[in-house]
């Protein structure tokens, strides 16, 4: 384990935080889809990306069964979790509790205005079991060099 490496702690509440994901998924023939998402996790729990079945995303992770989810911060000390594994749970139709904590998480008070926008459009719900982790947190090295 590196001297920057996160413990397990450290990394499922950093993936638990609000980042932005970015998600990487296997594509036949050319470099892996790899595009922004919102996501849910708490430690110890799966991975849950929304989407919509006509997106690009469904489309390769219904042939893949698997995805990797970056997160990071946007400022110094920079700090990365990366985990990968297989869709445990591919759900038709969405909880509409679920989507409204996503858009609540992401958006705050604009959220009810996404979800009236996206009601008919979000209706996958995707879920990965963590198996690989790659984490960096240069805090370890540098210190908080924001103060």
């Amino acid at each position: 384990m590196s001297e920057l490496s996160m413990t397990t702690e450290e990394r499922e509440a950093f993936l638990a935080d609000v980042h932005v994901g970015i998600i990487s998924i296997a594509a036949d023939g050319r470099a892996p889809l790899t595009v922004p998402v919102w996501y849910a996790y708490e430690p110890g729990g799966l991975v849950t990306v929304l989407t919509g079945p006509g997106s690009q995303k469904a489309r390769l992770l219904e042939r893949s069964r698997r995805f990797a989810l970056c997160a990071q911060t946007e400022s110094v000390p920079y700090k990365y979790v990366s985990v990968e594994g297989p869709v445990t749970s591919w759900e038709e139709g969405v909880d509409e509790s679920e989507r409204t904590a996503i858009a609540q998480r992401y958006l705050g008070d604009f959220a009810p205005m996404y979800l009236e926008a996206t009601k008919d459009g979000v209706n996958i719900t995707l879920r990965m079991r963590p198996e690989r982790w790659l984490t960096v947190d240069y805090a370890k090295q540098f210190g908080d060099v924001t103060s």
